[in-house]
Order: C-alpha cells, then sequence, then structure tokens
C-alpha cells in the first residue's frame, strides 16, 4: 500500500478527531492541523476519489476500510515510538515532533524490533 505521507497526516488527524469529538468535518482538520482550508478541500476530495473517506450530505467525513487500516498504522506507529522516546530521556514536545516523522518512513521490521524490544523492556504499555 503505497500513500503519501500528506494523506498519512489527514487519515491520522481524522481518526484522532472522530476518537475525540465523534463527527469530523473537513474545518475541524483546519482547526486541528492549522491548514488552509483550500488545502483540506484538496485534500479531502484526493481522498474520496482513492476510496478512503468518504463525506455525507452535511460535510461529516468517515473513514473507509482502507482509510482505517491506514490512519490507525500510523496513529499506532505515532503513540508507541513517542512513547518509547520519552522513555529514552526525550523531551515529551521532541518525543512527538520526532515521532511525526519517524511514524511514516520506518519499515515494518524495524517497527516491530523497537516494539518487541520496548515491550521486553517493559517501557510501552503492553496494550499498545
Amino acid at each position: 500500500m503505497n500513500i503519501h505521507e500528506s494523506a498519512e497526516d489527514y487519515l491520522e488527524a481524522i481518526l484522532i478527531l472522530q476518537e475525540r469529538q465523534g463527527l469530523v468535518r473537513s474545518i475541524d482538520i483546519v482547526r486541528e492541523k492549522n491548514y488552509t482550508k483550500p488545502s483540506v478541500s484538496i485534500a479531502m476530495k484526493r481522498l474520496r476519489e482513492n476510496g478512503y473517506i468518504e463525506m455525507n450530505a452535511e460535510g461529516y467525513i468517515t473513514l473507509l476500510p482502507q482509510g482505517m487500516e491506514i490512519a490507525q498504522r500510523i496513529y499506532t506507529r505515532h503513540r508507541l515510538i513517542s512513547q518509547f522516546l520519552e522513555h529514552l530521556g526525550v523531551s515529551p514536545e521532541n518525543a512527538v515532533a520526532d515521532a511525526c516523522k519517524i511514524e511514516h518512513d520506518i519499515s515494518v521490521e524495524s517497527f516491530d524490533k523497537i516494539v518487541a524490544y520496548a515491550k521486553e523492556h517493559r517501557l510501552i504499555d503492553e496494550a499498545d
């Protein structure tokens, strides 16, 4: 599954907003990410065209299965990498910022090894 980093960011933002507030519209993404309305509008159009999201007549966004899979993968990586970096002594702010960069580029193998190591050494929650 090959998808651009920006699309992953949008899908992750939709998932986070859904978890936080339930229903999500484009304006919520504008506020969350501090993006412009036109940028978000173009991105939502592309995500719809590629089968990652759907929007109803009121403008509410729903992640479709393919979009949900990507959003959950990226968000899980983000949370676990942030948590791991904090346990290494990285400040919370830098851990979050670095996780945002790493989450898109790390291989499945490397991520799985980090998670296994962190769990073995009880650096992250077993539930994650």
